[in-house]
Parts: C-alpha cells; sequence; structure tokens
C-alpha cells in the first residue's frame, strides 16, 4: 500500500498557485462574457483564496505509480476551489461544473498533439495490457493512499482494459472539504480527459452517485460515452454535449464557407 502524506504541497504552494492563475486567465473572458467583467474577477480572486486553503490538505502519494492519481487529486482540489467560489457567490453547482468542464477542455488543448498519442500509444500497448492481465489473474488491487483499484482486461470487442475504484482519493477529498453535492460533477472530468487523450472511456456508475464502485472501461479508437445515475448531473452532461456538437457544427459550415 502507498502512503500519502498531507502538507506535502504547502512548499509548492507558489508553484501550484501560479498553475491555478494560468487556468483562471483562460477562463476570464467566458466568465466575463456569461456574467461581468467585475465578476470574472471577484470570482477569480475567490478561486485562488479557496484553492490556497485546500493546498496543504491536497494528499500527496508516495511512489511512481501513484503519479497520475496525484495529478487527479490537485485537479480535484481545483475544481472544488471553484465550486466553492461559485456557491460563495450564490450560483448553482452546475453553472460552477460548466466552468471547471470548460477549464478542462482549454487545458488539455494545450498538451501537444504527439504527447497525447504517446501516452494512449502506452496505455494500450500490449506491455501494459500484460500487467493489468497478470493483476486480474491473481487478483491484485492496488492501494494508493485512500485508492482501492481493481484490474480488469476486455475480452472479445467489449473493451480493453478497465479498473473498477473500490474506493476514490478524489471523491473523499471533496467530501471531507465541503463538496459533498459537488462530488458526482468532479466525476465528469474525464468527459473532456477521455475526449483529450482518446481513452475511449465508457462509464456507467461512480462512487460520487451511490454506487459501490466506478466502473473504468477504456476502449482504443471508441468514442466517449460517460453517464451519471444523479439527474442533475446527467442533464448538464446532455446539455454541454448538444452545445460542443452544435458549436462544432458552426465551426465545420464556417470553414467550409
Amino acid at each position: 500500500m502507498s502512503e500519502q502524506i498531507f502538507g506535502y504541497y504547502s512548499v509548492y504552494e507558489d508553484k501550484l498557485l501560479k498553475d491555478l492563475d494560468e487556468i483562471c486567465l483562460l477562463l476570464k473572458n467566458s466568465i466575463s462574457t456569461r456574467y461581468s467583467e467585475k465578476f470574472a474577477s471577484n470570482l477569480l480572486i475567490d478561486v485562488r483564496k479557496e484553492y490556497q486553503e485546500l493546498i496543504p490538505q491536497i494528499p500527496y502519494i508516495k511512489g511512481f505509480r501513484a503519479r497520475v492519481l496525484n495529478k487527479f487529486l490537485i485537479g480535484t482540489a481545483q475544481e472544488l476551489a471553484l465550486y466553492k467560489a461559485m456557491k460563495a457567490h450564490h450560483k448553482t453547482t452546475s453553472e460552477a461544473w460548466e466552468l471547471c468542464h470548460q477549464a478542462i477542455c482549454l487545458y488539455v488543448q494545450d498538451i501537444p498533439k504527439w504527447k497525447r498519442w504517446l501516452f494512449r500509444r502506452f496505455m494500450f500497448s500490449s506491455f501494459v495490457k500484460k500487467i493489468i492481465e497478470r493483476r486480474e489473474n491473481t487478483q491484485e488491487r492496488g492501494y494508493f493512499g485512500e485508492f482501492e483499484i481493481e484490474y480488469l482486461v476486455g475480452k472479445k470487442e467489449n473493451f480493453d482494459i478497465g479498473v473498477n475504484y473500490h474506493s476514490c482519493g478524489n471523491y473523499n477529498f471533496a467530501m471531507k472539504h465541503g463538496g459533498k453535492e459537488f462530488a458526482p460533477f468532479i466525476c465528469m472530468s474525464d468527459i473532456a480527459l477521455s475526449d483529450a487523450m482518446g481513452w475511449g472511456l465508457s462509464r456507467t456508475q461512480t462512487l460520487a452517485d451511490g454506487c459501490s464502485y466506478c466502473d473504468f472501461r477504456f476502449k482504443n479508437g471508441a468514442p466517449t460515452n460517460i453517464s451519471s445515475k444523479t439527474p442533475e448531473v446527467e442533464n448538464i452532461i446532455k446539455k454541454i454535449r448538444e452545445r460542443e456538437i452544435k458549436q462544432r457544427v458552426q465551426n465545420e459550415d464556417k470553414y467550409a464557407d
């Protein structure tokens, strides 16, 4: 089991705040357009304050295998900070999530395509599949801080590799720090990530939805297909998807002209 440490990120506070500032800068124009420039400025100041308070509480999981999980935990803290700031400004949970989703989309767009391709190639490589198959056959589970992960290999055409999260550090972090109603939304971060990284992720349930585990199924080249058993979350997923499809069609028509 990989140990987790609290307070680890305190010495990296300046770097983490700088990273957040860059994300907020990407969002500022759209927030100003949707609300007002004054609201955007005040909100982003409050997001920074909320994040600064959360930084010492973000768990750091020791070990090379936990690197991706640590990145996810930092992302969860950023999203939670935005949610708490939006709530303080009397905005809805769905409104907060729409901004989070947009921030993730803008962030991943800056990742070079060759890096995304390389990561996807490794993720679906025979090397990784053999490791996961061995863990599945031996019923080995991964224990990383507050994460408990079961490994699966797909059969025939259903999926390539999969994991079941029987415990999730992101969910636990949100629950401990005032994000109970926001937790099911945080799970939707995987939509933008899967779209950008080519994960082909399908998921039908999460711990945050009240289920016994989260079912991640990855298939190389497949479309992202993520749903939520929380009605408010499912509604906002459909709303965002419809808006993105409409925007994509408009862009295609624009370039065609």
